[in-house]
């Protein structure tokens, strides 16, 4: 039986640290989350981040835009947060229902791009420098350090839909001497490449994809799937995978808190970075 990895726990931590270093600031940084349509996924998640943020001492502001709003305008919205210094932190809920993610997340302003997605962040994560890391990068490392397993030269398989996800990854795996190889769901003979992974991230929201023969027994499982089955939330591993691993995170209490605690810890950063502009 797998070893269960719990988030929560964890994310508790970094959240009481997180609060102690805002309240010693001469006043509270301002995160700022733009959500677009009417996903309900992407509301519960946005009001998650409201609730943590509000209780760590961030001051949290919730833009509200329709599905079919055009880009320019949320571009417009972006320009005026960036210009704000109440605002240190900015966030683009994602999926968008159809507009250019990429042009609008490359819209917001480095220093206050708080999840990371900013091509310029992604460039600096890749060349060692410091940057804003994406908090769900951040949470895959700490629950995979959790472990307490040695890392070096172990292989991980990061299977997502959009390599964005893995490519911070790859980096964060590197410096801990882990080899990260980012393949999507629907590759040939994927069974063959589970099989022989020491680690298995997966992010693709298919419920139970990861069967308990497509695993290396005694391995690290971390789920980031979100996926509702019969009106409970489920991953994307069968509980039969997590059960034959050595290690695996649960879901929910898992990625989700912890991403959540990281997010919170880079509006710190991010408030530090411009104070020091």
């Amino acid at each position: 039986m797998a070893e269960i990895i719990k988030g929560k726990r964890l994310a508790g931590k970094i959240r009481e640290k997180t609060k102690a270093r805002i309240d010693k600031l001469e006043r509270p940084p301002g995160l700022a989350a733009i959500l677009v349509g009417d996903d309900p996924a992407s509301h519960l998640y946005v009001s998650l981040k409201e609730k943590a943020a509000k209780e760590v001492g961030i001051y949290f502001e919730k833009i509200e835009f329709e599905a079919g709003v055009s880009e320019g305008k949320i571009l417009k919205e972006i320009k005026k947060l960036n210009e704000r210094d109440d605002i240190q932190g900015i966030l683009v809920q994602l999926p968008l229902p159809n507009q250019n993610e990429d042009k609008i997340i490359n819209a917001i302003k480095l220093q206050k791009d708080v999840d990371g997605f900013h091509k310029k962040n992604r460039k600096c994560l890749k060349h060692g420098e410091p940057c804003l890391a994406p908090p769900v990068a951040l949470a895959i490392m700490r629950l995979i350090s959790a472990t307490h397993q040695p890392l070096y030269e172990k292989n991980a398989l990061i299977i997502a839909n959009n390599e964005i996800f893995a490519e911070p990854l790859i980096e964060l795996l590197k410096e801990q001497g882990v080899s990260g190889q980012f393949i999507k769901p629907d590759t040939e003979a994927i069974e063959t490449r589970t099989r022989a992974a020491d680690i298995i991230i997966v992010a693709i929201g298919r419920a139970n994809f990861i069967t308990k023969e497509m695993i290396k027994e005694g391995g690290i499982i971390i789920d980031v799937g979100t996926n509702k089955v019969d009106g409970k939330i489920a991953g994307d591993v069968s509980k039969e995978a997590k059960a034959a691993a050595g290690f695996a995170s649960p879901v929910p209490g898992g990625v989700g808190p912890l991403t959540v605690a990281y997010l919170l810890m880079n509006v710190f950063k991010a408030a530090n970075l411009q104070k020091s502009e």
